[in-house]
């Protein structure tokens, strides 16, 4: 077997961190947007969504390299739920100091517990994952064994 590149990691690495500030931007846009409608607007602030994926993509840097890509582990232990806890205090405070909700605090508390929920679910989602793609290599390597006449367990 081949191993990776040192630039074939960084580039996973990237492509990771990538697409969850994108799936996290989306969570806090959508918690973003269905505060407005609620509150009667229809229009979003492009600064607001500028600090919101900027803040996404800073905290996921942290999520993976401080916290060991904690929303992929296996179990939610010690290091994984603080990481939960410091990425959620990280994006509560900032939606508190950048006025995301007005500095409103109930608004803010529903949101801490929106990004704790959020994370959680990302967690066993990704396991859920994990468990159907073992599968489906078991499955794939089960066929080529069987093509190729090798001792099938």
């Amino acid at each position: 077997m081949n191993k990776l590149t040192k630039f074939e990691k960084y580039l996973t690495k990237e492509i990771s961190i990538e697409f969850k500030a994108c799936l996290y931007f989306y969570s806090i846009l959508f918690f973003y947007s269905m505060v407005l409608i609620l509150q009667g607007t229809y229009s979003v602030s492009i600064l607001t969504m500028a600090e919101m994926i900027f803040a996404a993509y800073v905290i996921c840097y942290i999520q993976m390299f401080v916290f060991h890509n904690f929303d992929e582990a296996d179990r939610l232990g010690g290091i994984e739920l603080l990481g939960i806890i410091v990425c959620t205090g990280i994006y509560t405070g900032l939606s508190y100091i950048l006025k995301w909700f007005q500095r409103r605090t109930d608004i803010t508390v529903y949101f801490t517990l929106f990004m704790i929920f959020t994370y959680i679910c990302v967690c066993f989602i990704n396991k859920a994952k994990r468990k159907i793609d073992s599968k489906e290599l078991n499955n794939l390597l089960y066929e080529y064994k069987k093509r190729n006449g090798e001792q099938v367990l």
